[in-house]
């Protein structure tokens, strides 16, 4: 059975949120870190979950759970260019 678009995007929004739990509240992951952890493969083949990866990142960002940032600065989907990081959201 194949992972559908949507059961793949959940299960990158878990890999965010359980990565970023196992790290200090100050801390932050690359979107690459979560796609590596998702990736079910032993090849390099894991560079094909990056957008949908960055996809989720922005799928949680707008339900609070976390901050996408550049520089340490949070950024929205339309400012961000280039690399992001995720982060936990400040509460």
């Amino acid at each position: 059975m194949t992972e559908t678009d949507r059961q793949l995007g959940q299960r990158l929004e878990q890999t965010i949120l359980t990565l970023l739990a196992r790290r200090a509240a100050t801390s932050s992951i690359c979107p690459s870190d979560a796609a590596r952890a998702a990736y079910e493969g032993t090849d390099d083949n894991w560079r094909d979950l990056m957008e949908p990866t960055r996809q989720a990142a922005w799928r949680l960002a707008a339900a609070g759970k976390v901050q996408v940032t550049q520089s340490g600065h949070p950024v929205t989907e339309r400012e961000a260019h280039g690399p992001i990081r995720i982060r936990r959201t400040h509460q």
